[in-house]
């Protein structure tokens, strides 16, 4: 009687893609004056409760921050992203996935951080009820699972 031998848990498989947590270590390490803010902001459940997670991999995407229990992405995006096609592409994936996205500027962040997380627990109380497009906030409401 024959068994295959029992993989160490280190060499398990992941459900996360090859690559992605590396990646997301790497974005971790590489996060701007404004992300590093925000996340001290939004870690250990310093905003409301909530629990927040950062560049977590959502499918070819990665996630400034996420709340998964509240379905909410969270991105903190800097004068180059002003009238990005990407972001819209990448904001309809995440919708799609049932995430609710919401885009923050790098300034707010930096000189507005109260009124900023005010603007999160709003979306997270489900306060934001429609899609919101404004010189300082991008708001993408996600469509409801089918």
């Amino acid at each position: 009687m024959s068994s295959a031998p029992i993989q160490p848990k280190h060499l398990s498989r992941s459900r996360r893609k090859p690559g992605a947590t590396d990646r997301a270590r790497t974005l971790r390490k590489g996060e701007n004056v404004a992300e590093a803010m925000m996340w001290n902001a939004l870690k250990a459940r310093r905003l409301g409760g909530y629990k927040f997670v950062r560049q977590f991999p959502l499918g070819p995407y990665f996630a400034d921050f996420i709340c998964r229990e509240k379905r909410l992405v969270v991105e903190i995006d800097g004068s180059q992203h002003v009238d990005k096609t990407g972001d819209r592409v990448r904001d309809e994936y995440m919708r799609d996935a049932g995430y609710r996205v919401i885009r923050l500027w790098n300034t707010d962040v930096l000189n507005r951080q109260a009124a900023v997380c005010d603007t999160i627990l709003l979306a997270l109380a489900g306060q934001l009820a429609d899609d919101v497009v404004a010189s300082d906030l991008r708001f993408v409401l996600a469509m409801p699972k089918q």
